[in-house]
């Protein structure tokens, strides 16, 4: 019982999360970007922690 339940909550929060993304994003154009963005601040950093080593 509590395990549906939880499994029923933890769903709606991700699809939630999922749609609420999208939502921000517009568009799958803007989508792309966003990703685009995001992995060109991962590989900044892995470049700023790179050099420190």
């Amino acid at each position: 019982m509590v395990r549906r339940i939880l499994a029923r909550l933890l769903a709606t929060l991700f699809l939630g999360g999922l749609f609420g993304t999208l939502a921000g994003c517009n568009t799958i154009e803007g989508a792309g970007k966003d990703i685009e963005r995001g992995g060109t601040i991962i590989k900044e950093q892995a470049k700023e922690i790179k050099n420190k080593m």
